[in-house]
C-alpha cells in the first residue's frame, strides 16, 4: 500500500460566519488518482486551495511528506494546479508557455529544452511548440496547462474542473488521456468535479462532498454500489430509494412485500432506506410467476443505450432502464433480484434533497444565471 502523501487533520475553514468546510480529516496516498465529486458549493474547491496553498485552514492542520505545511505559501509547496479557465500567455508560443516556470528557476536551456520536448510528447503535442495559443482547439490548449504544470515535476497535480469547457467527444478522449498520464508519471493527481462520469471514470478514490462535509470515500464501484445516504444515492447515478423495514437479518420489506438482500447488522425491524438502481430492475411478462411485483408502463425514453421506464406500481413509480422495448400502457412484471437491493440507514428523506442528479443540479445553475442576467 502507498504510503500517505497529504493529510488534512481536523480541517475548519470559516469565511465570516459560514462553514465551507467542517472537520475534514482525508489521507492521499503517494500516487493515487482521487477525484473529489459534489455539487456547486459543496467545498471540494476551497479543499483544492488549502492543499495548493492559495488560502490557509481556519482550523486544523495540512500533511505533505509529515511535514506540517499549513502556512507555507503555494511556490514553497511542490504542487501545481491546472483551472478550468487555462490561464495561457497569449503572447507566448507553446514552447515558451510549457518552459516559463522552468525559465523562472533559471535552468540552463539544454535543460529546459528536454523537459519541454518531453512534456509536449508526454500530452500529444510533439511538433506544437512554435503554435500560438490561439492556434490551438480547447483540447490542445487544456493539454498546454498540463504540461506547463508537469514540467515542473511536482509531487501533486491538482485539476480544478479542467474539462467543464470542452464538448463531450473531447471531455470523454481527455478522461482517458489524463488517467494514461497519471499512469505513466506516478504522481498524485487530485481533480475536482461535479461530473459523476468523469469521477468514476478516472479516479482510484473517490471523495463524495456535500455542504463542508465528506458524505463517503471509497472506489468508484464502492460509491456507486454501495451508497452510504440518500445524498449519494442520488448524487451518484439514478436510483430508486424506497422507504422500508429490515424484519431481520437478509430479509428486507418495501413496496408492500418481503424481498429476499445480502445486507445485515441492522436492527430487528428497524426503519431503512432501500436503493435499487434503475438498470438492477428486470421486466417480463405479466404473466411471469417469477414476478415479485406487478405495473404498468406509463412512459417510454429512448436514452441512446437504452430505454427509461417509469412503471407505475401502485403508489410508488419506478425507474427502470432495459435495452428492450414495452410500449407505454403495457402491464409488466417486476423482479428485483437479492443483489439489486442495497440498504441504508434512514436519513435524509429523498423529497427533502435539492435534485436528483449532478446533471438536475447543473440545469438549476443555468436557469438561476439567465434570471440573473434578465434582471
Amino acid at each position: 500500500m502507498s504510503k500517505h502523501l497529504i493529510d488534512l487533520v481536523d480541517i475548519r475553514k470559516t469565511y465570516g460566519e459560514d462553514d465551507a468546510l467542517k472537520n475534514i480529516n482525508l489521507y492521499i496516498r503517494d500516487g493515487e488518482f482521487l477525484t473529489l465529486l459534489g455539487p456547486s458549493g459543496c467545498g471540494k474547491t476551497t479543499m483544492l486551495r488549502l492543499i495548493a496553498g492559495f488560502t490557509m485552514p481556519t482550523e486544523g492542520k495540512i500533511l505533505i511528506d509529515g511535514k506540517d505545511v499549513s502556512a507555507v505559501p503555494p511556490f514553497k509547496r511542490r504542487v501545481n494546479t491546472v483551472f478550468q479557465k487555462y490561464a495561457l500567455f497569449p503572447h507566448l508560443n507553446v514552447y515558451d508557455n510549457v518552459a516559463f516556470g522552468l525559465k523562472i528557476q533559471k535552468l540552463s536551456p539544454q535543460e529546459i529544452d528536454t523537459r519541454v520536448n518531453e512534456m509536449l510528447e508526454l500530452v500529444n503535442l510533439k511538433g506544437y511548440g512554435k503554435r500560438w495559443i490561439d492556434q490551438l482547439s480547447g483540447g490542445q490548449q487544456q493539454r498546454v496547462a498540463i504540461a506547463r504544470a508537469l514540467v515542473n515535476r511536482p509531487q501533486v497535480l491538482l485539476l480544478d474542473e479542467p474539462l467543464g469547457a470542452l464538448d463531450l467527444k473531447l471531455r470523454k478522449g481527455m478522461q482517458i488521456e489524463l488517467k494514461k498520464m497519471q499512469q505513466r508519471l506516478g504522481i498524485t493527481f487530485i481533480f475536482v468535479t461535479h461530473d459523476q462520469e468523469e469521477a468514476l471514470t478516472m479516479s482510484d478514490t473517490i471523495v463524495v462532498m456535500n455542504e463542508g462535509q465528506i458524505q463517503q470515500i471509497g472506489t468508484p464501484t464502492d460509491i456507486y454500489n454501495e451508497p452510504k445516504n440518500v445524498f449519494v444515492a442520488k448524487f451518484i447515478g439514478e436510483s430508486n430509494i424506497l422507504p422500508g423495514i429490515m424484519k431481520k437479518d437478509l430479509l428486507i420489506n418495501f413496496m408492500g412485500r418481503d424481498f429476499e438482500c445480502v445486507d445485515s447488522g441492522f436492527t430487528k425491524n428497524e426503519p431503512v432506506d432501500v436503493v435499487v438502481r434503475p438498470e438492477d430492475i428486470d421486466m417480463v411478462s405479466d404473466a411471469d410467476e417469477n414476478a415479485h411485483l406487478h405495473g404498468k408502463v406509463k412512459s417510454v425514453l429512448f436514452m441512446g443505450v437504452h430505454y427509461e421506464f417509469l412503471v407505475e406500481c401502485g403508489s410508488v413509480t419506478l425507474t427502470i432502464h432495459s435495452t428492450d422495448y414495452v410500449a407505454p400502457g403495457s402491464d409488466v412484471g417486476i423482479i428485483i433480484l437479492p443483489d439489486a437491493i442495497h440498504i441504508m440507514h434512514k436519513s435524509v428523506k429523498p423529497e427533502e434533497l435539492d435534485f436528483t442528479t449532478a446533471d438536475e443540479l447543473l440545469e438549476a445553475e443555468m436557469d438561476a444565471e439567465l434570471e440573473d442576467k434578465d434582471e
